[in-house]
């Protein structure tokens, strides 16, 4: 066997290639290199360092009502969204601000003043949006705003002290024009009792999956092409779930876990009163797209 035959020693680079020859078009062909195999040892428990001095910025903005050529409907309850999500974010430590009803303008520009902070001794940062929406937009009181336009402005190069860390949007919105229509397993029993004195509503449009990058995380109230629900006195029920959750488990559950516990809570709900009596009985599932790259926890912070 000829030195050139002898096998070679595994994780050896070798080339595919063909000689450079000019092609009829004028085009070359080219040596081209196979990637090397390396298997990197990755620790499946390594979580986000969530010591910083601070928590981060929570913002919240939250839009009941609209500029009338909108033709949007008022979202009754979401107040008590933004202040069950105030209470529930404050206590996991963040510093939370919250805007009602501003102008689109004015939205883009309370996000990219935070962009442009420093947040070299902050763990994380918040952003939700409590708003109608559709397509890949949400709406301001005036406007559609381009939910990409949000998170591009917290990407490595716009906002490099947040680099590494987790970056979590929430989107209270409708995402679709379709009704989850209820399926009952054989195996279980939705064992809760509302109170029918909130009316159901529904948020208007729909508002697409999109994907923003490393250490992104974008939690949705509705999977992409079904109505979001909201009760009329207690709020939406993907937010009520949610701040319920992070009372009972935010401080000690890992969060993509506790998104799934309540898409869970969630499911098990149902519409009971409804100007729409096709609403009547629909369901509905949240969902989340997570571009996190290591376990998230908000363990209390030492005082």
């Amino acid at each position: 066997m000829s030195g050139s035959e002898r096998r070679r020693p595994a994780g050896h680079v070798q080339l595919d290639s063909r000689p450079t020859l000019t092609t009829t078009d004028g085009n070359q062909n080219i040596t081209e290199v196979d990637a090397l195999d390396i298997r990197q040892t990755l620790d499946p428990a390594v979580q986000y360092k969530m010591n910083h001095q601070r928590r981060g910025i929570a913002l919240i903005f939250n839009h009941e009502h609209f500029f009338w050529h909108l033709r949007l409907l008022d979202r009754r309850g979401t107040l008590a969204d933004r202040n069950n999500l105030k209470r529930s974010l404050t206590d996991l430590g963040f510093e939370v601000r919250y805007f009602d009803d501003l102008k689109a303008e004015h939205v883009l520009q309370k996000i990219y003043e935070v962009s442009k902070d420093d947040h070299s001794n902050a763990d994380c940062f918040v952003c939700v949006f409590l708003s109608h929406g559709e397509n890949d937009h949400v709406y301001a009181y005036d406007a559609q705003i381009k939910i990409e336009t949000i998170t591009d402005m917290f990407r490595g190069d716009n906002c490099p002290s947040l680099v590494g860390k987790p970056k979590i949007f929430i989107i209270q919105a409708c995402r679709g024009d379709k009704h989850d229509d209820p399926v009952i397993a054989e195996d279980s029993i939705d064992g809760s009792h509302e109170s029918i004195v909130n009316e159901t509503e529904v948020d208007a449009a729909g508002v697409y999956t999109l994907p923003a990058g490393a250490d992104f995380i974008m939690c949705y109230s509705v999977a992409q092409g079904y109505f979001s629900h909201r009760d009329t006195v207690n709020g939406s029920w993907y937010i009520q779930d949610l701040c319920e959750a992070l009372r009972k488990h935010g401080s000690s559950l890992e969060f993509t876990e506790l998104l799934t516990v309540v898409n869970r809570k969630v499911s098990h709900r149902k519409v009971e009163l409804c100007r729409d009596i096709n609403a009547i009985g629909k369901k509905q599932i949240p969902c989340f797209a997570s571009m996190l790259t290591k376990k998230l926890y908000f363990h209390p912070k030492s005082k």
